[in-house]
This record gives structure tokens, sequence and C-alpha cells, in this order.
């Protein structure tokens, strides 16, 4: 029921977004027009691919399945730069009806000058698109040094693999993920972490391209461990698990394990999977029970909420994903606003924190304002007296 509520918001959020965009491009083309068939048939059936395109892959996964998918997500990212080029023409049009500033010349040729708007908005978010598409192809590897005052024993060190949110499925399977996992790879890193939406909602595509046995390239001499998004959960999280488990993965879920004898490793369900079983998480306290602090503790949670509680816990090390830091700009503001860390790292009340903004992309396989990335830890253990 709250998943179909939230599915319900989001899409009457999504009709009245594509009705603007498209009532406001119909003046373009006045009635009798013979191109305004062609515009009103056009648009709704873009705008309707997305849809379909996941309806769809439920009943028949396979090439028309893909083309709907693929159009439909590139055309989410044209609604958001569409929808912001609207409100922009209607700021200035409410600024021209106040104080009357369009020169004269405009006002007689008003219907050409329309048409010129929209000619320009569509090469303006045609590039946007094609160059946000390109970047998403180019991962960036981000270098990153900590220190934790904190004896481990055997290590003084430790280079952690961090990758989150790659989300495969349709639009991200075996081709990018191979390099991807050859990126992870060529750092040889000791531990590999993937810190959710390892997978999209529907599995079924990841299946037909077989793309688990890409996963299992994914090599570390302690593991490859991974938690479960609020994506894993939309899809069905046991089905999720039991995929990655079988691909080499160890998924943590609600659960502390002591690695090499010199650091602890834990691994929250997401905070989401309330929402979508009924079920609610661990308590972190009840999670860190048990746990020596005299050793260092990494935890890996999905979303980056509540980093205060974790810190006041002992944790030393708390990796996160989720954020995308809006993927696509200006969506980053949004996520500065709701989240402490949006992007990178932070030190909360003493805790190391680093948020990726992650290696794939959801909804448009476009980035624009950031780069995909791969986060290469460097995780120094120097005890504080030393």
């Amino acid at each position: 029921m709250n998943f179909l509520i939230f599915f319900s918001i989001v899409l009457v959020i999504y009709v009245l977004v594509n009705y603007y965009i498209f009532v406001r491009g119909l003046r373009v083309f006045p009635s009798g027009s013979a191109w305004r068939p062609y515009y009103v048939w056009g648009f709704w059936l873009l705008a309707s691919t997305y849809v379909a395109g996941r309806v769809v892959e439920k009943f028949w996964l396979g090439p028309v399945s893909d083309v709907l998918v693929w159009t439909g997500s590139f055309w989410l990212g044209a609604m958001l730069y569409f929808f912001l080029l609207v409100v922009v023409f209607d700021l200035l049009r409410l600024s021209h009806h106040l104080i009357g500033w369009y020169p004269g010349a405009w006002v007689a040729a008003w219907d050409r000058v329309q048409r010129t708007l929209m000619a320009g908005s569509l090469v303006l978010v045609a590039l946007l698109l094609t160059l946000g598409h390109i970047n998403t192809r180019f991962p960036k590897i981000r270098h990153l040094e900590i220190h934790i005052p904190k004896e481990t024993g055997s290590m003084d060190s430790l280079r952690v693999a961090l990758v989150s949110d790659i989300h495969l499925g349709t639009l991200i399977g075996s081709r990018q993920l191979g390099r991807l996992t050859d990126m992870v790879n060529g750092l040889q890193p000791d531990i590999i972490l993937l810190a959710g939406d390892i997978l999209d909602e529907d599995l079924e595509p990841v299946i037909r391209q077989n793309t688990g046995q890409t996963l299992k390239r994914l090599h570390a001499p302690l593991g490859v461990f991974g938690v479960m998004g609020n994506h894993e959960y939309i899809g069905g999280p046991e089905r999720a698990y039991d995929y990655l488990e079988d691909h080499g993965i160890t998924i943590l879920r609600d659960s502390a394990i002591k690695v090499n004898q010199s650091f602890y490793l834990l691994g929250r369900e997401d905070r989401d999977k309330n929402r979508f079983t009924g079920r609610k998480r661990l308590p972190l306290s009840k999670l860190m029970e048990g746990i020596n602090l005299s050793y260092p503790v990494i935890l890996v949670d999905h979303q980056p909420f509540y980093l205060e509680e974790a810190a006041q816990l002992g944790v030393d090390l708390q990796l996160s994903g989720h954020t995308h830091h809006g993927q696509l700009w200006p969506l980053n503001l949004i996520t500065r606003a709701m989240f402490r860390i949006s992007h990178g790292y932070g030190n909360v009340q003493g805790m190391h924190a680093y948020v990726s903004n992650g290696a794939g992309t959801w909804g448009p396989p476009v980035r624009i304002g950031n780069r995909p990335e791969i986060v290469n830890l460097k995780l120094h253990f120097v005890k504080a007296d030393r």
C-alpha cells in the first residue's frame, strides 16, 4: 500500500509537469497549423514511453521494452530541462506583462520569436543530454586518505574501493559494469565495499544479460561486501539478496563482522525497508552491541541519514551513497538541502563520513554537474598516543 501511494504521487506529478510543458509548447502551433497534430501526438508518445517501457518489461522483456525504457529515460532528463526553460520563459513573460520591456520588433513578430525559442530549446536540451550521457561513460577515481587513531594489531593501513549506486539493469549492463570492474580491480584494494543500489528495480534485465558473471570478476583479498539500497527493496529484497550472494557479493543485512581480526565492518538494511516490507531495520544501537570500540569500526549504510547517531555510538567511518549528488544540475541544490553531506567527505562529531555520488545513474542515463565515481580510500590506523 505504501508503494502504491508513493507511485501514485510520483505519477500524478509526472503527468502534471508534462502537461505544463505541453500546454506551453502548444502555443507555438496555433489552431489550424499543419504541425499541431504532430506536436500533440509526438509529445504524448514521448511522455508515455518510460512508464510504458517499465510496464512492458514485466510481461515481455526484449527489444521493444529496451527501446521504450531507453527513450523514456532520456525523456525524463529532457522533461526536467524543458520544465526549467518553460518556467524561465513564463517569468520573463510575466515581467513583460508588468513592465512591458519586450522590444517592439519582438512583439510584432511574436509567432516567429516563439518558434525560435522552441528551436533553441530543443537544440540546447539535446546538447545537454548528449554531453551528459557521454559523461556517464567516464567514471572518475577519487582518492582520499583518512587517519583513524586506533590500533588494529596486524594492519597499519587498509585500501578500500568504494562503489555505490551502479543500478544494474536495462540501462547499465555487463559492458559498462565490465569497465567499472576493471577500474576497481586495477586499484588493487584490500577490500571492496558496495554501498547499495547495486541493482535497479527489476532483476530480470540483469539475469537476461548475465551481468552477475561480470560481478564475479570483482576481487579483493579481504572480500567483496555490500549492502542493499532502496532500489533492491523496490524490486524485491530477497531475490536481490540471493542473486548478489550467488555472484560473489557478501551482503551485510543488519550484521557486523570482524575482518582479519583487525577492524569491524557493519552493514545496515536500507532505511526504506519498513516502507516496502512493513518490517523495521535493526536499530544501530542494537547492531553496535558487542562491538569492541578499541578496534576501528566501519559502517556501510546506503542512505546518509543519522550521521550524528553513528558518531555518538562510536562509529569511526560511515560510507554511503544514494544521493547521486542530484545527478542532474540543479537537483544537487535539493540533495544539499536534504542531507548534511550530499557528496564527498565530512567530519561529523569526530566521525569520518564519505558520501559517494555513485558510479551509475537512475532514470536518465545522464549526469550534468558531476561525474560518476569510484572512491579509492586509504585508511591509516595509528594509535592515538603514538
